[in-house]
């Protein structure tokens, strides 16, 4: 005996939009693939695409000659061979350390020229000063390079440097950062108009993302690498996922 299913058109599209949210949720890699060390390299960006990410997520500060560079610490101590703070390197002294022996520190710029239009980019505004000179660098990528302001999110856990962001007037989409409470977060995004909320994965549950998402929020969760985790944020329907193993996403 055959038995046969009558599908309704609410289900219909009830399972078309679960399997548009997978087919589009965005996998982000965390500092390229931190997972793969070289972290925050323009070659461990690339990588990151190749194992299937269509999202990138980076972290910058300002160096002594006020370039934006692409590090996550406020030292260079953990990832090169050089001891100091970012902020009292020129450039050209950041490009004489090396990273694993061979990797460069990348500038914001060389990642956007590398990078391009291929993915969604995840800015993380680590010190002081950033918002300002990110502000004009993705406006003149946006103008004369072709950049599409939908496929830039800037993010931080500094909320005034967020604030100074939104002050300059871009359009680029603003993401909160949290990690300990999302109903603070929630209150900055109001604030800032922001159209993201980044919380850290262990604080989300099914009825909190749905909150966010209702409030007109993209959820992008932090920084999930257990396939168990993966599995969970999946099922919650989160709009992105940040891991440092972009190929388990």
């Amino acid at each position: 005996m055959v038995f046969k299913i009558a599908i309704t058109q609410p289900a219909v599209f009830i399972i078309s939009y679960l399997c548009a949210k997978l087919l589009y949720m965005l996998k982000i890699g965390h500092r390229g693939t931190k997972g793969h060390i070289a972290e925050n390299t323009l070659e461990f960006f690339a990588k990151a695409i190749v194992l299937g990410a269509n999202g990138i997520e980076l972290d910058v500060h300002v160096c002594a000659t006020c370039e934006i560079v692409v590090m996550h610490d406020f030292t260079v101590n953990r990832t090169t061979n050089g001891s100091g703070n970012v902020s009292e390197f020129t450039l050209h002294q950041l490009k004489e350390l090396t990273i694993e022996g061979k990797y460069l520190v990348p500038t914001l710029k060389e990642v956007l020229n590398t990078i391009s239009n291929k993915v969604f980019i995840n800015i993380e505004l680590k010190g002081s000063g950033t918002a300002q000179p990110v502000a004009a660098i993705l406006t003149d990528f946006i103008n004369n390079k072709g950049f599409i302001t939908e496929n830039l999110i800037v993010s931080s856990f500094n909320y005034n440097e967020l604030q100074e962001f939104k002050n300059c007037n871009t359009g680029i989409p603003i993401g909160v950062l949290t990690e300990n409470s999302i109903e603070e977060a929630a209150a900055w995004a109001e604030k800032l108009s922001a159209k993201a909320i980044h919380p850290y994965f262990e604080l989300l549950t099914k009825e909190n993302i749905f909150q966010m998402q209702q409030a007109g929020y993209r959820v992008m969760a932090w920084t999930v690498n257990e396939h168990e985790d993966i599995a969970k944020m999946k099922l919650y329907r989160v709009d992105g996922i940040i891991s440092d193993y972009p190929e388990r996403l």
